[in-house]
């Protein structure tokens, strides 16, 4: 029978529930369980699909095509392993769902109402993504006090009241503050926190505790004594510099063996954190050589604040990348804004703004991204890495924009631009295919998108086969072709009427998608003569791990790190 590990949190949502998650996921699998993750989200959108960057942090793509929230790719970070979109879980989901299936009859006419209609189907959804699994890892996202976690924490104890005593357990995430004009760690929230979990009938078996320093044990008794667990339940999770640090953490308090003894298993095999210690040490680790790299963005402005988990993933694939060259990376958001001329970005020379801007770097990358903010910036930034021989990484919308900066200046298409931001472009080097405009014109947007996992044919001799040759992620097929497969997200695509043209002035297409109908997409573009200049029209830091990073990361800090040495003979 499958096994629960439920986590909820308390007193405020952002303290790292899905980090803690994925931890004791990780956990559990390196005790030699097969283990899956569920995020539930209370928020009424189907998907994250709509939601702002800003607001939200990254849109998740999983391999089946969902967008989701970017917890689901903490956990497959963590857990190097594939978690598709129905272990996504949102309250717009579950109404959708069952008000469908009361239109069309499927209740035989029964009133149906919140318990146990709603209830159940959270409960249903819950199964079905736990099949094949020992052991499920369920995060409740918000907090206990959420009035739109009611239906969530209802459910997981009907779960409960189906299951034996041993086969579930509760984890409570929750903050304990060090207020500045009293210096002293408060208890206080964590109490409020387990009194509101226990309203709903739920006592925890752990509290991870949150804060800036390990809980010491005076605070560990007071949490005892009010929330009625053992010492033993009550685990310190204080900062760390690196989110990889978390489940060796957990562990030095034997979190992985508490967790098995409560639910009654035994351990299949002993656990070796040397691999996952090595390469986490390697990522806080400033005596390494530094690389420098500049992501130049503009999902980064939320108010008075500035936000970077907009691109977490592209971070986090270049940390991986970073530990196994064994070189510190040192990253710079940029906001694209300020390479833009006019509106007061740019006063004077553009190319001496560039050079003094970007004169430290060693390596430039231009993430995915909609619409037209930003544009401007990011084609003249792209042009300096060109010209300047700065080693380049486009991601979807950084392939799209490389190409078009390419038409402009080196194919005298100097109004090419893609119809997403100028419909009525000359030269509409990157539009949306014939296709996609008839079902725009049948359905609207929704089902335009190209989501998730699509293969590539990679051309012979070229760096990108290079790259996933040597991290064995190419594959070859009977007819003597070679694919990868990455994740996609993105609507809009290379027009194949200037492919001919553009691949002429010396841009190389080096990795296309064939369709069914024999219609072909550009996947990968790279300058054969550059230091490292590569884009693709995937998202391959969906696919990037701690003990597996992305082969076109590895190659683009390979690069950087190339460029960085050679800067310091010159």
């Amino acid at each position: 029978m499958t096994k629960f590990v439920i986590v909820s949190g308390g007193v405020m949502s952002g303290v790292g529930k899905g980090v803690a998650s994925a931890s004791i996921a990780k956990i559990l699998q390196e005790y030699g369980y097969s283990v899956t993750l569920i995020k539930i989200d209370p928020y009424i959108n189907s998907d994250a699909g709509t939601l702002r960057p800003t607001e939200h942090g990254e849109v998740w793509v999983t391999c089946d095509g969902g967008e989701i929230d970017q917890d689901l790719g903490t956990y497959e970070r963590f857990i190097n392993q594939a978690i598709p979109k129905k272990n996504s879980i949102t309250t717009g989901q579950i109404y959708s769902a069952v008000i469908e299936r009361e239109r069309r009859g499927d209740y035989l006419g029964a009133t149906v109402q919140f318990i146990p209609h709603i209830t159940n189907e959270i409960v249903d959804r819950i199964y079905q993504a736990a099949q094949a699994y020992e052991i499920v890892v369920i995060e409740i996202g918000g907090t206990v006090g959420d009035y739109e976690n009611g239906a969530y924490l209802y459910a997981i104890k009907n779960l409960c009241a189906k299951s034996p005593t041993q086969n579930i357990v509760h984890a409570l995430v929750t903050y304990l503050p060090v207020p500045p004009h009293t210096g002293e760690m408060k208890t206080k929230p964590t109490q409020q926190a387990v009194r509101l979990l226990n309203q709903e009938g739920i006592t925890p078996d752990f509290i991870l505790c949150r804060s800036e320093q390990p809980i010491d044990d005076i605070r560990r008794q007071k949490i005892e004594s009010f929330a009625r667990i053992g010492l033993d339940g009550i685990i310190a999770a204080p900062d760390v510099t690196s989110v990889y640090h978390v489940p060796v953490n957990f562990e030095q308090e034997q979190l992985g063996q508490k967790i098995l003894k409560t639910l009654g298993l035994a351990q299949k095999k002993l656990p070796n954190w040397d691999s996952w210690q090595n390469l986490a040490n390697r990522i806080i680790n400033t005596s390494l050589p530094k690389v420098k790299i500049a992501i130049v963005g503009k999902y980064l402005a939320s108010g008075d604040f500035s936000l970077t988990d907009s691109y977490l993933s592209v971070k986090h694939a270049l940390l991986h990348a970073g530990a196994h060259l064994g070189v510190y990376i040192d990253v710079a958001w940029l906001d694209a804004h300020d390479f833009e001329i006019g509106a007061g970005k740019i006063v004077g020379d553009l190319e001496k703004v560039l050079v003094e801007k970007f004169k430290n770097f060693d390596g430039i990358l231009i993430p995915g991204g909609f619409g037209a903010q930003g544009v401007d910036g990011k084609l003249n930034v792209i042009t300096y890495a060109r010209e300047h021989q700065v080693p380049y990484l486009g991601i979807c919308y950084g392939m799209q924009l490389a190409v078009i900066e390419y038409a402009r200046n080196l194919c005298n298409l100097t109004d090419a631009h893609t119809t997403e931001v100028a419909p009525d472009t000359v030269h509409p080097v990157v539009d949306i295919l014939p296709i996609q405009s008839d079902l725009i014109k049948a359905k609207g947007y929704g089902g335009t998108m190209r989501l998730g996992d699509y293969s590539a044919q990679v051309k012979l001799n070229s760096r990108v086969l290079e790259l996933y040759q040597a991290a064995g992620r190419a594959e070859k097929l009977s007819t003597g072709e070679v694919i990868v497969t990455e994740r996609h997200r993105h609507r809009y695509e290379i027009n194949p009427s200037y492919i001919s043209q553009i691949e002429q002035a010396g841009l190389v297409f080096s990795g296309v998608h064939v369709r069914a109908d024999n219609t072909r997409l550009m996947e990968f573009i790279e300058l054969p003569k550059h230091p490292f200049f590569v884009a693709t029209q995937a998202h391959p830091e969906f696919n990037s791990r701690l003990e597996s990073p992305a082969p076109l990361f590895i190659g683009f800090v390979q690069a950087a790190c190339e460029f960085a040495t050679k800067k310091l003979k010159d």
